[in-house]
Order: structure tokens, then sequence, then C-alpha cells
């Protein structure tokens, strides 16, 4: 199963979105996304459920909880501040991904600055 992770301002757009997606799958290789996810409270967000629909793959949200629970290789202090991990992107793949996930894509950022996206993988399911 592969996950993309989605950070974005309040002020992204779609295309935002679908720039930082194009962005990803550009570093991971072309191959099926299955879902999406970001923290829970930005899945409510109206751009992430369009986004989420477009793409015809459940939209979903994970706790900061669980994203603290992820050490991501990309640092952002304003992401650590917010939501207590560097990356939301690569965090919010990791937790999506299951316990064996790793990135495929690490955190790539829209061209307008306003997306942020990761790609994870479960590795178990990868080897069957």
């Amino acid at each position: 199963m592969r996950v993309l992770g989605i950070g974005f301002r309040a002020t992204a757009d779609l295309a935002s979105l679908q720039d930082a997606m194009r962005l990803a799958l550009e570093s991971a290789g072309p191959a099926k996304i299955d879902t999406l996810v970001t923290e829970a409270a930005k899945s409510r967000e109206k751009v992430f459920q369009e986004f989420a629909g477009l793409m015809g793959i459940p939209g979903l949200g994970v706790t900061q909880a669980d994203l603290q629970q992820m050490i991501t290789p990309t640092q952002s202090q304003r992401i650590q501040d917010k939501f207590g991990t560097g990356s939301l992107a690569e965090a919010a793949a990791l937790v999506a991904a299951g316990p064996n996930a790793r990135l495929v894509a690490p955190r790539v950022v829209s061209g307008d600055a306003n997306a942020t996206a990761a790609i994870a993988q479960n590795v178990e399911e990868n080897q069957t």
C-alpha cells in the first residue's frame, strides 16, 4: 500500500496539492496511490476533501499524538512547533502506511510553497 502524505497552508488551492503530488510521484516513480492522508483537523478542509475526491481515494486524517511518534528525515522547526514532528507530509504518510512503513519519496514542496507531499509504503506488503 502506498500512502500520499500532504501538508498544506491555509492559502493552498487544489493546484498546490496537485503540484506537490506530481513532484512526489516524480521522486517515487509511477505507482498507484491508495490513500491520501494529513493531520486530522486539516483532513476536514475543503481543498483536501476535493483533492481526495478528484483522486477517487480515501482522504484520511491522523492525530497529532500519532504524528509526534514519527521521526522524519526532513526537519522544519515551524512544523515541529505546530505538529510535534519535523514534516507533516512525511509523518502522516508513515503513520498511515503502518508500522513497517518506509518513505519512498521524502517531502517535496509545491512550486507555490503552499503544499508539501511525501509517499510512504508498507515494506512487508511490498515483499509479498
